[in-house]
């Protein structure tokens, strides 16, 4: 299992890179999330996924472990291969995707070429309790807009406060007040909702 490539990017095009690591040419699938990030680096680490079918390989590239993470969940869902789950990384970022499952959102969903209802209601279904658990700790402040949110997250789940409620609670006060101040009122409202 090939799990990161750190090399030279020989060529970079908006659908694969060529990295050269010590003299070895790989060429790697990537989404064009990802080629923003490295479209003006010379060298760097890609998170790979080594996929294998039938009828051929394919390795895939990601800048970050959570681009990685999301495109596993994806084709772990019945009816999404590798290209499409690529084509949703390349039309959403990551945690967009998250928090449209997380709300349960199929119209964002639909809006992704090769993506149809039934499908946008499968991966919603099959991902909702697994998005939130599998998201990396490093890669939590993505889903929450902010260093106050974040902090304010930080605090519930110290106070025992379990992350799905305390996400929940966060989301609630900051619909309700586009400003809502320090991070000491968000904690306090917040728990005035649970």
């Amino acid at each position: 299992m090939i799990t990161f490539l750190r090399g030279d990017f020989v060529v970079k095009t908006p659908a694969y890179v060529h990295v050269d690591v010590h003299g070895v040419g790989y060429e790697v699938l990537i989404s064009l999330n990802t080629y923003s990030k490295i479209q003006h680096l010379e060298k760097g680490i890609l998170q790979t996924y080594f996929h294998v079918r039938e009828d051929g390989q394919s390795l895939y590239g990601f800048f970050d472990v959570a681009e990685k993470e999301m495109f596993i969940q994806l084709i772990s869902v019945s009816g999404v291969g590798a290209s499409t789950a690529r084509m949703m990384l390349s039309s959403m970022k990551p945690e967009e995707i998250a928090r449209a499952i997380m709300q349960s959102n199929t119209k964002l969903l639909e809006s992704i070429k090769g993506i149809g209802k039934k499908s946008a209601e499968r991966i919603i279904l099959e991902l909702r309790d697994k998005v939130g658990k599998n998201i990396p700790e490093t890669n939590i402040s993505s889903l929450i807009n902010n260093t106050l949110e974040q902090d304010a997250l930080n605090a519930l789940i110290a106070l025992g406060i379990a992350r799905p409620a305390a996400e929940q609670a966060i989301k609630k006060v900051l619909a309700a007040d586009q400003q809502p101040g320090k991070v000491e009122d968000i904690i306090k409202k917040a728990l005035k909702t649970l």
